[in-house]
Parts: C-alpha cells; structure tokens; sequence
C-alpha cells in the first residue's frame, strides 16, 4: 500500500499546502516497507499541520502503514479518524483510496460486507478522477489488492493493470506495478480447490515474469512486499514437485527474507520456509514448522497452512493423514466460498442505500451471470438474455467471435498475458457496439454478440466495425511479435415452434460463417 514519488511531479500533493516533503518522505518508507518508520512520521504530521488536505493525506496513508503492519485492532479508530478528514475534501483520488484501504482493513478483521461495500465506493471514486495521476494509480493499486484478497481475481487483474497502465503514463516503473501477489492467491486458490495443475500454470508463469526482470536487470527496481511474494510461489512450485532452477538473488530462500516489516511479507516467510522444507525432501520438518507458527488466514486464505500439510504429509508417506488435512483444506476454502455468496446475496444491497451504487453493487450480486474476467455477461447471462429477445417476437441476428493468434499470446507470453488480452478484447469489442446490442464472453478466447431488430446487411457492418477496432489496437506494446485478429460469424435466429432448435440452428450457421472467415487470407 506503499507510494513512491521520485522526480515526478505528484498532482494530488501539488495542492497540499504544508509539509510536502514529510508526506513525500512517508511514501517512500512505506515503499521500501519500512511502515514503522513511516506511520512514526505520518504522526508528527497529524499533530502539528494546519492544512486539512495535509491532514487528511497522512491519515490516510497512517492507515496504509497499519495495514501494512498488520495492527488490525487500530484499524476501526485510523479508518473513522481518516473518513472524518476526507470527508469534506472534494477529491475523488482520496475517497477511492481511503475506500481501498478500508476495504483492506475490513476484509484483515472478517467484516466482508464492510469490505464488499467500501470496494464499490472505491471503484466508483477512482473512476470519477478526471485527470488521473501517480496517486491514482496508487489507488487503483491498492484496490487491485483488495479484490484478490477477496478472491476477485478477474476484478483485481483489471485493475492492476489500471494502475499499470496510469503508472506508465506517470513515469512509474512497470516492475513497480508487477504485483507477483495477485496471481499467487489466484494459484493457491486453484489448489486449494483441487486443480494442483491450474495452480502450477499460474506459478509458472509468475516465475516467467521474474526471470524477465532478472533478464533485463530489472530485478533489483522490484518492490520487496513483491520480491517476497516472488519467492513464496517460487517455493509453493518447488512443493507441488516443479524443478525450480534459479540461483543468487533470485534464489526462492533469498527472495521470501525480503518484504521488510510487512505483516504478509512475514507470513510468506513463514509459509515459504515449510514449502523449501517439503521440497528439500524434509517433509517432517515442514510439518513440525506449521505446527508451530502463527500466520494470518487472510494472507493466502485458511486453507493454505491445511493444503501445506498435506502435501508434506504425502511426501512423508502418510497417505491417510495426507488426505484427511486435504479434505480440510477443501473444506475451508468451500466455506469462504459460501460465506462470501451469502454477503453478496444478501447482505450489501441492504447496506448500500444510494441507488448508483446500488446498481454498482449488482456487479457483486451477479457473479453467476458475470464472466469474472472481463466482467462481461457470461453463457448461462447470454442465453437468458436471447431467449427472452426471441420469446418477444423480436428480430434477432447473433455472432461468433474468435480470437486468432490467441494460442501463440498464452504460448510465447503466458497465460497472464493471454488474460490480459482477453480483457482488453472485451473493451474493444464494447466500444464499437450500437446502443442496445449485447456482448457476453461464451468461453476461452470466444465472444458472442446479440444485435436485437437488426439483420444480417447491418450485422456484417457491425462486424467490419469490431474487425478494424481489432486490428487498429496496440497489440504489439501489449504482446510483442504476437498480434491479434478475429474471425466474426453472424447468422440469424429464425422464428418457429421449437425455440431451442432455432437457436441452436443459429449457432450452428453463425460458427460455421465463423470458421470461414478464419480459413480466408487476410491484407497484411
């Protein structure tokens, strides 16, 4: 949760008018996660500014430092004290942020329909910053890692690479924005479910990005908190079996000893230490270590120290002890799966009495119609949707949409990068569509659109449109040497007796012009 600011100029500070430099002074300890320095700093200023915006900014950062400390029975007091300073400022960048970190904060003391509400009250303000800058990103950052720690992992890829991207623009490192964190949780969080191979795919690919740091002499720019989080799933690999070949300073025992005075950084420490042990062929030493340590539940979820167990209990050859710590291991992620549908479901429409918001919040409530990654509708959204349309007798065309080049992205790049590609095909393809049409994600690297009251001469300029839109984007800064293109099919639902034959009559066609377009030769 940390800010740095170099040489750049910094344009939420260029309107605090008093101890600039203190605050400027504070964002870089808490980068170089040395938050006890910080928060001690943050608090002179607190006692002795006049100036509300200076005020408000070192009590907002003061609750980043607690965060990052892990001092969560001083969360309650720093939030309200922070909210009552930023309160009457007009500043969208501060309401976002101050609404990041409490959700952080809620989510460390287990109030998830706190933390659900300040997520949406976050995105809301971030997003109404007209003319983002440095601190923005910061925000978005922090906001990012409020949706992982919440298993939002599509919601928090989006989001980091907001603030990877407004980073850039304000002469932000990209390794500063690397957050290895993210994609971690989402790997454990695929073990923890049972797919030990999805969880390897991702851990991979965050070992890909640290050795590209480490190629480009990048390595040593990275952030500790990230040098930690790099080792952790360097470590977490080497357990699930992977041959891990890395030396020096990216050796998995040197990069989980970084991190600093952060509470997480210290769990993954902790954590790390029993994962080298299973893969050094220790596993009773891995198992005497969680028997002793104490680390967070909400750092890689309850159910990590239990998977942990059973994986070292295997390799000591306790098969039946090794199964049941994994069915427990199961069993808890199951239960933060139940226990954060009820929040959504139930809880945060009741707590969130302003109508925007109310519908913002819908974005929580619909998960089972939202493709967690682009946030598009997903298949089960769009099928719905289209038999509601033809139901209604209306005039109805619908198309296929394929990526090609797709596999070459996920094979050269990894399947982070394949993530981000699709999110931003998503975008792509939304923007150009008419007022009233209807995008879904139906799976993989495949979209479909629905064109109510349209037919097929209108639906080929409709594809024209996304193709050029296609074509026309930066592929090359995003995945260098693999473009990008679509191939459209569009066919149209004719009316009948059996709906569900039309419609499925309809794919069949729309794929079929699909895959035609595909085998045409395309204008380099």
């Amino acid at each position: 949760m940390a800010h740095t600011t170099g040489g750049w100029r910094v344009g939420w500070l260029d309107r605090v008018g008093d101890q600039v430099d203190a605050l400027t002074h504070a964002r870089a300890l808490q980068e170089a996660s040395r938050s006890a320095e910080s928060y001690v700093l943050l608090e002179r200023v607190i006692r002795t500014t006049t100036d509300p915006a200076a005020r408000a900014d070192a009590l907002v950062q003061r609750l980043s430092a607690l965060i990052n400390l892990g001092r969560t029975a001083e969360f309650t007091r720093a939030i309200e004290e922070a909210s009552a300073a930023v309160r009457d400022l007009a500043e969208p960048y501060l309401h976002g942020h101050l609404n990041a970190l409490a959700a952080l904060a809620a989510h460390h003391q287990g109030a998830l329909d706190r933390c659900v509400t300040h997520l949406v009250r976050a995105a809301r303000a971030l997003g109404a910053v007209e003319d983002p800058d440095r601190d923005t990103a910061w925000g978005w950052h922090d906001l990012a890692m409020a949706y992982s720690y919440l298993s939002f992992h599509g919601y928090a890829l989006g989001a980091i690479e907001r603030a990877r991207q407004l980073g850039l623009t304000a002469g932000i490192p990209e390794e500063t924005f690397a957050a290895p964190g993210i994609r971690l949780r989402n790997a454990v969080a695929l073990d923890h479910n049972g797919d030990s191979d999805g969880c390897l795919r991702v851990l991979r690919d965050v070992a890909a990005d640290l050795a590209r740091f480490v190629r480009t002499g990048r390595a040593s720019q990275l952030r500790p908190s990230s040098l930690a989080a790099y080792g952790y799933a360097a470590a977490r690999q080497a357990a699930l079996g992977d041959q891990v070949e890395a030396d020096g300073d990216a050796e998995p025992a040197r990069l989980i000893s970084h991190g600093g005075d952060s509470a997480r950084a210290r769990d993954m420490r902790q954590l790390g230490q029993v994962c080298l042990a299973v893969a050094a062929g220790r596993p009773i030493e891995a198992v005497t270590r969680l028997d002793t340590i104490h680390v967070s539940t909400e750092t890689l979820g309850a159910a990590e120290p239990a998977r942990l167990r059973s994986i070292a209990l295997a390799r000591a050859g306790d098969h039946s002890a090794a199964h049941r710590a994994d069915r427990l291991a199961f069993r808890l992620a199951a239960q933060r799966n139940d226990r954060l549908r009820d929040v959504y479901i139930d809880g945060i429409a009741a707590r969130i009495d302003h109508e925007e918001m109310r519908r913002e919040a819908a974005r929580f409530e619909g998960e089972a119609l939202t493709d967690p990654l682009t946030g598009l509708p997903n298949r089960r959204r769009l099928e719905r949707y289209i038999t509601a349309v033809v139901t209604r007798g209306e005039r109805v065309v619908i198309g296929v949409c394929d990526l090609d080049g797709f596999k070459a992205v996920n094979t050269r790049h990894g399947h982070h990068s394949g993530d981000l590609v699709l999110q931003r095909i998503a975008g792509v393809i939304n923007r150009v569509m008419r007022r009233g049409d209807f995008v879904a994600r139906y799976g993989g690297d495949e979209f479909v659109v629905v064109l109510p009251d349209t037919g097929m001469s209108e639906a080929a300029e409709v594809a024209r449109r996304i193709e050029a839109a296609v074509r026309l984007e930066d592929w090359e800064s995003l995945v260098p040497g693999t473009p990008v293109g679509v191939s459209i099919g569009f066919a149209e639902v004719s009316g009948g007796s059996g709906l569900r034959d039309a419609l499925s009559v309809a794919f069949e066609q729309a794929d079929r012009e699909m895959l035609r377009a595909k085998s045409r030769p395309r204008a380099s």
